[in-house]
């Protein structure tokens, strides 16, 4: 079992930036693939970003691509979401999730993650 403790988020003005960690304990990050997803109020639940195990293959979701980049250190069992441009639609809860056995059509789905984290808050002001 793997247990995720996200960090990094707060309260920053539309067009700053915000860099996102998503630190593993219990096993090793680099068994695992690792997503990030949002939740605003009201809102459901919706995919930002993945990075798969080897980091060889990253997805994004259309409303942050060019602007969000995810990375992973393995030696440091973190997988970090680095946020630039941020717009007060970016305004979430963000969650990073982790599993080891998923496949590529699964990697967008938050319903196919078994691991997740506690939730850190973005607020992104206008």
């Amino acid at each position: 079992q793997v247990q995720l403790v996200e960090s990094g988020g707060g309260l920053v003005q539309a067009g700053g930036s915000l860099r996102l960690s998503c630190t593993t304990s219990g096993r090793t990050v680099r068994r695992y693939a690792v997503g990030w997803f949002r939740q605003a109020p009201g809102k459901a639940r919706e995919f930002v970003a993945v990075i798969r195990e080897n980091g060889g293959t990253t997805l994004y979701a259309d409303s942050v691509k060019g602007r969000f980049t995810i990375s992973r250190d393995n030696a440091r069992n973190t997988v970090y979401l680095q946020m630039g441009g941020l717009k007060p639609e970016d305004t979430a809860v963000y969650y990073c999730a982790a599993d080891s056995r998923l496949i590529y059509s699964s990697l967008t789905n938050g319903e196919m993650y078994d691991y997740w984290g506690q939730g850190t808050q973005v607020t992104v002001s206008s």
